[in-house]
């Protein structure tokens, strides 16, 4: 028997809470670090300077692939020490494009779950990232019929949080942010107000991590390893 009523709002993460993705990054970096093979650093130095490089990218150009190949160009160039030749430029694109080919992974249950989550409750995707990318990825998925709505946006922090409170007139006693990441989808909802599911997934990505925060008083935080499970929550 579920534990809360049916008419709950569901904010719901896509990329490591719907399908895979981080796993598909990091197949190109382990690909990216081999290939760099630079005898001055170790693979581990050249993974803390491949996520400065991202902090950084982030900041200027935001998430996704696009940005993701920028990163890795702009790190080979850092720690190469000979000039980015066409010819390895190719193939750091390489490494990026090989993200951009791979299907549409669900993970377990979630086509099933999110079709039950549905006869019950309203269901919003939230996720960021590039707009035509999470855009297209969602189509590829087969799961948007199941949102009454979706948000792609720039960065998940409480004042966007709160903006999509406001858009959707959420009532947050009966709203729900749900997903993967501590940063992005945990202690900023609960910040804006919101209850909120955090979903455990082994492969988070690291600039995700951080340490899940206490409900404030009055909400509600759940920790689940699987999204089959939110069907005997909700």
């Amino acid at each position: 028997m579920p534990q809360f009523p049916p008419g709950q709002t569901l904010l719901i993460d896509a990329d490591d809470t719907l399908w895979e993705n981080n796993i598909y990054f990091e197949r190109a970096i382990a690909a990216f670090i081999s290939y760099l093979n630079h005898h001055a650093y170790t693979p581990a130095e050249v993974r803390q300077a491949l996520n400065a490089v991202e902090r950084e990218t982030i900041l200027a150009h935001g998430y996704g692939l696009t940005s993701f190949t920028r990163s890795l160009v702009t790190c080979f160039q850092r720690l190469s020490p000979e000039p980015v030749t066409d010819e390895k430029a190719q193939r750091i694109l390489g490494f990026a494009r090989s993200i951009a080919e791979q299907e549409i992974e669900h993970l377990p249950g979630v086509a099933d779950t999110l079709a039950d989550l549905a006869s019950r409750h309203r269901l919003i995707l939230m996720t960021k990232g590039d707009q035509a990318e999470q855009a297209d990825k969602l189509a590829r998925s087969g799961l948007a019929p199941h949102f009454s709505a979706v948000e792609i946006v720039a960065e998940k922090d409480p004042a966007t949080y709160r903006a999509v409170i406001a858009r959707h007139e959420l009532a947050p006693h009966t709203s729900w942010m749900i997903g993967n990441s501590p940063k992005s989808d945990i202690n900023p909802a609960l910040a804006a107000g919101l209850h909120a599911v955090f979903l455990f997934h082994k492969d988070t990505w690291v600039l995700e991590h951080a340490e899940v925060d206490a409900a404030p008083s009055g909400q509600h935080l759940l920790e689940l390893d699987s999204f089959a499970k939110l069907n005997t929550i909700f």
